[in-house]
């Protein structure tokens, strides 16, 4: 028996396909190393799984139906272990009822067997710029979460005031503290995050979701 494929980490996009059927796999990989992207094959949902953790940019794509494990628990499986990485499904069925269900469980799309190459190319980019974009969104919360731990007291209490939209002012009154003291606290956050104005603060705190 063979040993099972490696999933390397890596700063590039990768796509992961899974299928029992050696001849579909093949095919995907060949469209996807087309266009230039990186490919690595599994025969079932078990090998991938028992491979290394994926990378975070890339995609899956999975054949729904599937000795042992299907794509659907698969993704769940996924799901349950804290990875989210875009899964496209592949089915040979017309079952409609499925790719739903699929889509409801957070799934990316679904696609039907024998699917146009073109059309799936697209949604492999699509998957990709959505794994990038969430894996962006994921640093800049560590960054921010970062920044956030660096604060003292009372700057966190005046970030806190210029959240709610206060003015120095009325922060100031209360933290019973000077308008100068919370001008130097302010300067001192706005420094720390880098911001050129309250709205890129308010903005970049916000996106992270950690306020």
């Amino acid at each position: 028996m063979s040993a099972a494929p490696q999933v390397t980490n890596t700063h590039e996009p990768v796509v992961y396909v899974i299928d029992d059927d050696a001849g579909v796999r093949k095919s995907v990989q060949r469209v996807m190393e087309s266009v230039g992207l990186a490919v690595v094959t599994f025969s079932s949902a078990d090998e991938f799984l028992d491979s290394c953790p994926p990378s975070p940019l890339g995609c899956i794509i999975t054949d729904l139906r599937m000795p042992r494990m299907g794509g659907l628990e698969l993704h769940k499986t996924l799901q349950d272990k804290g990875v989210h990485i875009p899964v496209i499904f592949m089915t040979a069925f017309a079952d409609v009822k499925t790719g739903v269900r699929a889509m409801k469980q957070g799934g990316f799309d679904f696609i039907e067997k024998p699917f146009n190459n073109q059309e799936l190319i697209e949604l492999v980019h699509q998957a990709i710029d959505k794994s990038v974009a969430a894996s962006e969104n994921l640093h800049h919360a560590q960054e921010v979460s970062t920044v956030l731990a660096s604060l003292s007291e009372q700057e966190r209490k005046v970030l806190d005031g210029i959240m709610d939209g206060k003015l120095n002012k009325t922060i100031a009154d209360e933290l019973n503290l000077s308008d100068k003291t919370i001008e130097y606290h302010r300067a001192k956050v706005m420094k720390k995050f880098s911001a050129g104005s309250v709205a890129e603060l308010v903005k970049s705190v916000c996106s992270a979701k950690v306020h």
